[in-house]
């Protein structure tokens, strides 16, 4: 199979000028990370969050270089903890006074046949990948709706939240959550001027995912790509952006598919 090279990365065009961020498991190099960097290309102020403290820290260090220390904070948060949650939020509107977008990325994987996953292994990848976007959109919309300034939640799905893959049954089922936890909230949250959305990546590497998945299972994933490559995580932060910002002021409880995915 011809694998077809990324496109050459797309500047900055002012897209989010203005807007605050809060964007979870934005520390690192995966999906979380190249949407802050993307949201502060395009002129937001991001407060990061994730549950790892150091590589947070290590994140935030080198987006302020970057793009100005008035741009950027972080907050350690672990979306299993409603406590913390709640601080995250409360931090966003003290920090900037308002908040505009949520960007809810906190997702945790894992490979189990069914018949052999514990309930340990479920409930886990629930609580963190379902649970997590939960609380967190409740957090963004309970603000959204008190202040009456209307918002943007963007939630982080996959496709095998509609196609299977043997060992996935936890985390589809969570992303297949997802996917409906947005639909629900759309419809509640337009009365108050609210969009709801979703992505649906296919594979987009990173180095936490290739720690964590054979190169057997990662070859096979990337042979189902008509480009015959995964994608840069800064393909799907681009679609996030759309989402984010005016250019899709009529969608809302969508699920975008951002794949090449043939089966």
């Amino acid at each position: 199979m011809t694998r077809t090279p990324p496109p050459p990365y797309v500047p900055g065009h002012g897209l989010l000028a203005g807007r605050t961020a809060v964007i979870t498991a934005a520390a690192g190099a995966g999906i979380g990370g190249a949407t802050a960097r993307r949201f502060l290309e395009e002129g937001a102020r991001v407060l990061l969050s994730d549950a790892h403290t150091r590589r947070l820290g290590e994140t935030e260090t080198a987006l302020a270089a970057a793009f100005g220390a008035d741009s950027v904070a972080a907050q350690t948060c672990d979306v299993t903890d409603e406590a913390q949650v709640q601080a995250l939020y409360d931090t966003a509107v003290r920090l900037h006074g308002r908040l505009d977008i949520t960007v809810n990325n906190a997702g945790l994987g894992g490979t189990a046949d069914l018949a052999d996953m514990t309930d340990e292994q479920w409930n886990r990848v629930l609580d963190v990948t379902l649970g997590g976007t939960f609380r967190c959109t409740r957090a963004a919309l309970r603000r959204f709706r008190d202040t009456g300034t209307g918002g943007v939640v963007v939630n982080n799905a996959s496709v095998v939240g509609w196609r299977a893959q043997t060992g996935q049954a936890h985390y589809a089922a969570a992303k297949a959550g997802v996917m409906a936890l947005t639909r629900c909230a759309a419809a509640e949250a337009a009365a108050y001027g609210v969009r709801v959305n979703a992505v649906s990546p296919s594979l987009a590497m990173h180095p936490h995912l290739a720690k964590v998945t054979t190169t057997e299972l990662l070859d096979e994933l990337t042979a189902r790509e008509a480009f015959g490559r995964y994608a840069e995580p800064w393909e799907i932060a681009n679609v996030i952006v759309f989402l984010a910002g005016d250019y899709s002021s009529y969608m809302t409880g969508e699920t975008v598919s951002v794949s090449s995915q043939r089966a």
